[in-house]
């Protein structure tokens, strides 16, 4: 495998250089995977600000490096989802929905650095889609032969893919300028979130039925260390310095924060929110009980605030990541889930999109 040159993340979040929310304002995207919409939220205010409709299901959301283009994943409910909508910022609008054809339930979806294509997971055919926004055209397809590929990070670059499959308890390493699966790394059981640290030296996965952390080493694909992480951990971020790692744990409603260098565990925060009582026609059901299953985690690119999605209680839960608690609690649709993040100020001087 090439070395791979260091550098600055390019951020699949945002565009432009980090900066605080008072500063930049920007806008909060909450996928409400029970009414097929994305909410915009104030990241200044945290009020809705506007809401576009989506296709089936919407899972996941990957923002341009302009920070002026939303693709969302429509995985589906009962039919198997094979779209994706695309979305104007600030006007907040529809502008296309690209037709995936013979490829279904898609899910981890990030943008490449040049801006133009997104890669996305399409769990039916164990697949990762190269496909462009402009043209709405699937230009390159990649297998990862593995069961229920489901969430991907990407290393810096942009030429290396590491997708997590729950079904094989595993993560493809795929090489995405050659479209070719370069190796099979078994994790632990039900694989799900992984994120590479932004300066591409390691990457994290979260098994959630191991209730465990797996570390790897990019280059080598070694695995270099496992940690303990109860009780189902679902989704790993990185903050935006590399020096800690998020982790949403569903079953135990709460989100560890890992020292990314020591590898300790620093702290367990409580979501301290109720589920909801209509919890039956949910995607997680009463699996959990009374949690509030946090999942998506999205943290600002300054690293003051993050976000966590609780799709059993219909709460984005908003964290100060210098005290370590959650200091506030923002209202999107019904069942959120994943988050993307814009210094776009959406529906500034415009009538909010419904």
């Amino acid at each position: 495998m090439k070395l791979w040159a260091l550098g600055l993340m390019t951020s699949m979040l945002s565009g432009g250089a980090p900066a605080s929310a008072e500063e930049l304002g920007g806008t909060l995207l909450v996928l409400n995977k029970s009414e097929a919409s994305v909410s915009f939220l104030s990241c200044a205010t945290g009020k809705e600000i506007g809401r576009a409709p989506t296709g089936d299901g919407p899972h996941e959301v990957a923002i341009s490096p302009d920070g002026r283009t939303a693709v969302v994943g429509n995985y589906g409910t009962r039919v198997p989802g094979s779209t994706l909508t695309v979305v104007a910022m600030p006007s907040m609008a529809v502008t296309k929905t690209i037709d995936l054809g013979d490829y279904h339930r898609p899910h981890g979806i990030a943008f490449l650095p040049e801006g133009q294509h997104v890669v996305v997971t399409c769990e039916a055919e164990k697949a990762v889609l190269e496909v462009d926004v402009k043209s709405g055209e699937v230009v390159q397809v990649s297998s990862t032969e593995q069961e229920i590929s489901h969430m991907l990070g990407l290393h810096p670059e942009g030429e290396l893919a590491f997708v997590a499959n729950i079904g094989s308890g595993s993560v493809s390493v795929l090489d995405l300028e050659a479209g070719e699966l370069i190796e099979i790394v078994e994790t632990g059981a039900g694989a799900e979130g992984v994120d590479v640290s932004p300066d591409g030296k390691e990457v994290w996965v979260g098994n959630r039925d191991a209730n465990n952390l797996t570390i790897l080493d990019p280059d080598t694909l070694e695995i270099t260390e496992t940690l303990g992480c109860p009780s189902f951990p679902i989704r790993v971020k990185f903050t935006p310095d590399g020096q800690r790692v998020l982790v949403s744990n569903a079953r135990s409603a709460d989100v560890a924060v890992f020292d990314a260098a020591t590898r300790k565990e620093l702290a367990r925060i409580p979501m301290k929110v109720e589920a909801v009582s209509d919890r039956q026609d949910r995607l997680f059901g009463d699996s959990f009980g009374e949690s509030p299953v946090p999942v998506g985690i999205l943290i600002e690119p300054d690293g003051k605030r993050a976000f966590i999605a609780n799709t059993n209680a219909d709460v984005v839960s908003v964290i100060d990541l210098e005290k370590l608690a959650v200091v506030d609690r923002w209202r999107a649709g019904k069942e959120p889930d994943g988050l993307g993040y814009t210094a776009v100020e959406c529906g500034v001087g415009e009538e909010p999109a419904r």
